[in-house]
């Protein structure tokens, strides 16, 4: 059973900043909804508590975390998914999203989202983890392929492989970052048009973009700071024509335009 393919179309919207608060409110016909980033919401202040409950009053609201850490051997920290139910249980989403990472190993954090290897033992891991957060939370899940720069000489399988079966398997839904698979594709020299065609369409439920960014003038990143190129946006439209995309979000954290730029972006989109 394909448990995302009912999800509702939610459109297209921007991940919430607060350098955008105030815009938001003043273009709200044209934002159809927002993410927002679960981690800034499980320990919340009385300010963060606020601005939340003004948010979901004004906007639907799509959760996307970064510390699940759910390529973690050692498994889910269970505080932490407790915290994050409690968050999906007030806000009661169309569904949440997490990357296909780990951010956590031996209890310790290491800052960043790291690439898993693409193999069985990992894909199992993976899995498991996976399944405990569906046993410990209804709303549906959706997972997040990353950017990386290692690539693991034991891989036994591609990437495109990895996330298609992982998603099959546990029965979650793709939030394909358009900019990340072309910026992999570029930084490891393969076709993102074959990428996608490996992937199970009806599985993509959303996309993220935004400009990629060439660090001293070779590497591609991932900065969230550029303008969407053209070449991002015909990632963007081939995946639409092979999947229904149920929302689409702008995914902007610093050298932000004017607000006319945003919304130029997203009215594209």
């Amino acid at each position: 059973m394909n448990s995302v393919q009912n999800l509702p179309n939610l459109g297209v919207g921007i991940g919430y900043r607060e350098p955008f608060r105030a815009d938001l409110f003043l273009h709200r016909p044209q934002i159809d909804f927002l993410e927002i980033t679960s981690d800034h919401y499980l320990d919340a202040t009385a300010k963060k508590n606020e601005e939340l409950e003004l948010l979901r009053q004004h906007f639907p609201l799509i959760p996307h975390g970064l510390n699940l850490s759910l390529g973690s051997a050692e498994g889910v920290d269970e505080k932490y998914l407790e915290k994050l139910a409690a968050l999906l249980e007030k806000l009661r989403p169309a569904w949440f999203s997490e990357h296909v990472c780990f951010t956590k190993s031996g209890g310790v954090d290491i800052g960043h989202l790291a690439p898993v290897p693409f193999t069985r033992e990992s894909l199992e891991v993976l899995k498991r983890n996976v399944f405990r957060v569906k046993e410990f939370i209804k709303t549906p899940f959706i997972l997040e392929n990353i950017t990386y720069t290692l690539r693991f000489p034991f891989s036994e399988m591609d990437e495109a492989e990895f996330i298609g079966e992982l998603v099959e398997e546990t029965d979650c839904g793709l939030l394909l970052d358009a900019t990340n698979l072309y910026i992999n594709s570029v930084n490891h020299l393969y076709d993102w048009r074959e990428f996608l065609d490996k992937l199970p369409p009806e599985r993509i439920v959303q996309l993220h973009f935004v400009g990629s960014h060439r660090h001293d003038g070779n590497l591609l990143i991932d900065a969230h700071a550029d303008r969407t190129e053209d070449e991002i946006w015909n990632v963007f439209r081939e995946v639409c024509v092979k999947s229904n995309i149920k929302g689409a979000v702008l995914e902007r954290d610093e050298n932000f335009p004017p607000f006319s730029a945003i919304l130029e972006e997203v009215t594209t989109a």
